[in-house]
């Protein structure tokens, strides 16, 4: 069974988990949820900046970044490079650390840390060898407007409405009259809390 990349290097998939036999997409519904929602960031980071260049440039100069080639980490936490900035990224996964930090929800934000406070990988540190077979045979990744789409008709979802301002009803969607409102007005959601 071959490993494929779709859209950034990084992520691989089951080649027959992702295409049909005539090289088509399965639709997204038949994909296994890990695979689908993977593969619907996908469809939003494709064209983000690497966050090494971001972090160099900053939001003024966003345009002078350059585009991710490679994604690292969980969806929702990855960690987006271009080419010249992967063999830090791994220098800091390898040496510095950044293993241990696998799956953790801090790992996007200590690499962010690390590379901030001026760490780069030395001199002939090389990321690994990519072996790239007919890219251009994988179909694109579809839109995440048209994936959304895709999903919609497949499956039939119920709308369901959380409210956020009380932690009882993230389970349920049953009022408790009984209950009293939680007062909002004191809570400052700025303070920053300690990460370690």
């Amino acid at each position: 069974m071959a490993k494929v990349s779709v859209g950034l290097r990084g992520w691989r998939f089951d080649e027959e988990e992702l295409f049909t036999e005539d090289g088509n997409w399965h639709p997204l519904d038949e994909l296994p949820a890990d695979t689908r929602n993977r593969i619907l960031r996908l469809g939003l980071l494709v064209e983000q900046p690497c966050d090494a260049c971001y972090l160099i440039h900053g939001e003024a100069e966003k345009k002078r970044c350059t585009p991710a080639a490679i994604v690292y980490g969980e969806p929702g936490d990855e960690v987006l490079l271009c080419d010249a900035h992967e063999a830090d990224f791994l220098y800091w996964f390898r040496e510095g650390g950044g293993s241990e930090l696998a799956g953790e929800e801090r790992f996007r934000d200590e690499f962010h840390e690390w590379f901030a406070a001026g760490n780069r990988a030395p001199d002939g540190y090389g990321p690994d060898e990519h072996v790239e077979q007919a890219p251009d045979e994988l179909p694109n990744l579809p839109s995440p407007e048209e994936a959304q789409r895709r999903l919609e008709e497949a499956v039939e979802y119920e709308e369901v409405r959380y409210d956020m301002r009380d932690a009882a009803d993230w389970g349920s969607q049953e009022e408790d009259d009984d209950e009293e409102p939680v007062d909002l007005d004191d809570i400052d959601l700025d303070t920053e809390y300690p990460s370690g």
